[in-house]
Parts: structure tokens; sequence; C-alpha cells
């Protein structure tokens, strides 16, 4: 891969509202100590954070816990956040993308165009962080999004994904939150615990995830094939399909007793539904998206038990807020006793993200200025709710890691209490080993 470092010129493009606020106001400031010589002075306005969520249609699970995080951050932020520039009053500019990648770059023009944000943040699956993303990147508005794989948001961003020697890295827009190399080892390690034929049956749909996740080259199954796994996919179908019997039957036909993939969760329920219908019974079910959260699995009753997933984010994760200190398990028990619901996985991750965002601003030499809100952006390196986040060339990733940090992920499964409601058990940590396990891996019943 070519080596990329920070600093690197913009990517050519058309010239836009940034450029051309920057070329009225560089001719207004001229004019200015031309004629009269007098001190510009800068009035002091609010900041405003944009935020992208998808708060309706298939990925609103996604955002169930954002209206708890907004009132806490809200509440934090005040009348006034301090910053380099003194107390600056801050405003969440909050657009919902209703689970649509189109919409999702819609309203993120909006709100750099029509509100003037100084700051993005987004977050969940690449549908809504990759056009919030390249709407940013073409504005020259700063971003930060989570709760999607690196992979589908750095290299589905770049201009020809099957060459890497022709990526390059991003100037405005940065991203942390696991890879696809993390979910193999976290399968892997998790399937290696129960006896199977080693045969997994692949759901990936057409879209930015399951492109990534069912990439023959660089997706899951040539790492799993490293842990002795072999993937039957049976190709890509649409997202919100209504019959998954062809995928059944290729399941069936290939003898595979693992089922793994990347779902919306109605997609899953369907899929679930009709797989026990007609008679399929691997040993194990491992879906990422999908089943994340409580209201999926409740959904599924019976059905759900013994489903496992990757898991991002528990309230007993060993990580404390940077902003009050406290505990996930403060935050989950919060977001509890605030809407009488489970705590569920992005509730870390929404906090961490504005988490961020409000340390970026803290720490930005003019909180007013997209450009100066970069640069505190590169250098970031914060201790959040979901562990450490900092873009540094010299990470993991090696040049990638400038624009892409990386949290920790375990494996876990959902457990059926008497009272029909479920439990989410943390079965492999082999690469987080900080996060403690409470129980093992079960077949399906």
């Amino acid at each position: 891969m070519t080596k990329l470092i920070r600093g690197l010129p913009r990517r050519p493009h058309m010239i836009n509202r940034r450029t051309l606020l920057k070329s009225s106001a560089g001719a207004t400031a001229a004019f200015a100590m031309g004629s009269l010589a007098a001190p510009v002075v800068r009035a002091q306005t609010s900041i405003k954070i944009g935020y992208v969520t998808p708060q309706s249609g298939p990925l609103a699970a996604f955002a169930e816990a954002d209206n708890y995080i907004l009132d806490i951050m809200r509440g934090l932020i005040g009348s006034g956040l301090e910053t380099a520039s003194g107390t600056i009053p801050v405003e969440i500019v909050v657009r919902d993308s209703q689970s649509n990648p189109n919409r999702a770059g819609e309203v993120a023009r909006e709100l750099i165009v029509d509100e003037g944000v100084q700051l993005m943040v987004v977050a969940s699956t690449p549908e809504t962080t990759n056009p919030v993303s390249t709407q940013c990147e073409i504005e020259e508005i700063p971003c930060i999004s989570t709760m999607a794989p690196w992979q589908p948001w750095y290299i589905g961003r770049q201009g020809n994904p099957g060459d890497p020697s022709t990526w390059e890295n991003f100037r405005h827009t940065y991203h942390y939150f696991w890879g696809l190399e993390d979910i193999i080892s976290v399968f892997g390690n998790m399937w290696n615990q129960l006896d199977t034929n080693k045969k997994v049956g692949g759901l990936f749909p057409n879209d930015a995830d399951g492109n990534a996740w069912g990439d023959p080259n660089v997706g899951i199954a040539p790492g799993l094939a490293n842990f002795g796994y072999s993937v039957d996919d049976p190709g890509r179908y649409q997202n919100l399909q209504d019959d998954f019997s062809a995928q059944i039957n290729a399941f069936k036909n290939g003898n595979d007793e693992i089922v793994t993939g990347v779902v919306l969760p109605p997609d899953f329920t369907t899929f679930w539904t009709q797989a026990n219908q007609q008679g399929f019974k691997p040993k194990i079910v491992t879906m990422a998206k999908a089943i994340l959260f409580p209201v999926a699995v409740e959904a599924l009753g019976p059905l759900g038990n013994n489903l496992s997933s990757e898991v991002w984010w528990t309230p007993n994760h060993p990580f404390t807020s940077s902003l009050t200190g406290a505990t996930g398990r403060d935050v989950a028990d919060g977001f509890t006793k605030a809407t009488g619901r489970p705590w569920t996985q992005p509730i870390g991750f929404i906090y961490s993200l504005f988490e961020v965002a409000l340390d970026v601003l803290k720490r930005s030499a003019d909180a007013s200025d997209p450009d100066a809100n970069t640069e505190a952006i590169q250098a970031t390196n914060l201790d959040t709710l979901t562990g450490n986040v900092n873009w540094s060339a010299d990470g993991p990733l090696g040049p990638i890691g400038a624009n892409v940090s990386k949290t920790p992920l375990v494996g876990g499964q959902w457990r059926r209490k008497d009272d029909n409601s479920f439990d989410l058990v943390v079965v492999e940590n082999t690469t987080a080993p900080q996060i403690e396990t409470t129980s093992t891996l079960q077949l399906l019943t």
C-alpha cells in the first residue's frame, strides 16, 4: 500500500460552499484593511454540532438511546462550554436519516449549508456514516463517526476500493470502531468452543456492510478459513426481503451447521422464522447487526434463545466517562430508569461520540472554525466510555490509523429468562481480555 500521511493536499473537487465563503471573507477583510485599517472582530456566536442518526426506519433500534444521551449532553453543556476562546454556547442539531442513505446525505448537507454546523457527528451502520462522511469531506466540515466496521467506512469510500495502492486518507472525516479482522477473530474463537463440521452459511445483503463482509478477497471468508471454517455464500439479496427460501435451501444443501452474516433486524426475523418453519436447524447462529438489541431478540420469543453476536459494549466494560467519571453501569442504569427499557449496546458509543466531540471543541484553537476543529480531531487521545480514541498513523492500522481508531470487540450470546426477557452474556474475549467473560458458548436449543 502506498504510504499515506496527514498533510496530503486536499483531494481535487468542485468548489464547495466553504471555499466560496472563505474567498468572500478574504476579499471583505482585504477591503476593510485597505480602506479603514480596522481590526476584524469575531462576533461571539453559538457553536453547532450536527448529529445524523437513523431514528426511524429499519435501523431505528440503533437510535433507541439517542434522546437519553442527548439529554445528558445538553445538561452537561448547560449555558456554555469552556473552550480556548472562552465559554461558548453549544447547540446540538439532530436530523433523522430515516435509515435511508440518500436521506442521510441530504440532511448532512442541510446541517452544513442551512444550519452552519462547525462539527458533525454520525453513527449507526455504513448506510448512515458513509453518506454523511462523504458530504462532510466535500464541504470540508470535520466529521466524527462510529458504529460501523472500519472497512466499509474507509475502503468503501475510496475511488477504487479494489486497488489499495490508490487509497488516500481523508482530511476531514474520522472514524472509531472495530474491523472485520476483529469479527473474524471473535467469531472463530467463539465457534471453536463447540464441536461442529465448520461449515458456515453466509447471509450478506446487497449493501455496504454485506458487500464488505461477503467480499471473497477481503471479507470474512478468507479470515475464517484460517480458523478452519468454510463459508457457503449464496449471493447478495436485497434488504427487506420477504422470502429467504433460496438461502435456506442453499444452507441445507451445504450441510451448514453455522449461520452468520450482517443483516437488518426485520430481515433476520423473517429468515430465522422461515428457517425454523422449513426445518433448518443449525447448531450455531451468530448474526451481526440484526440481534444487537433486546427489542430484536424479544420479538423472536423462544427462537431468540442462544443466538449469538458481536458485542461492542456492555455496562460491565471497564471504562468510564471522560466527562463525569460515570461507569458504564451508571449510564446504563440511568437509561433503564428513564425509559423502563433494558440497556442497549449503542448507549456506550453514542455517549462516547459526544465525549469526543466536546473534547475536540474544548481543545480547538477556535471552536467556531471547522479547520481548527479538524486539527483538534487529529490530535485526539481520549479515554471514553467505550475505550481509548486516538487517531494516529503510528497505530496498528498504520497510515489508515490517521482516519481510524479501533475499539475492543468480544462475543456474546442471548439467554432467555423465565420472565421471557433476555440477558446478553459475554462468552468470548480472546482479543480483548480486559473485558471479562461471564459464560461459554452454548448450542442452539
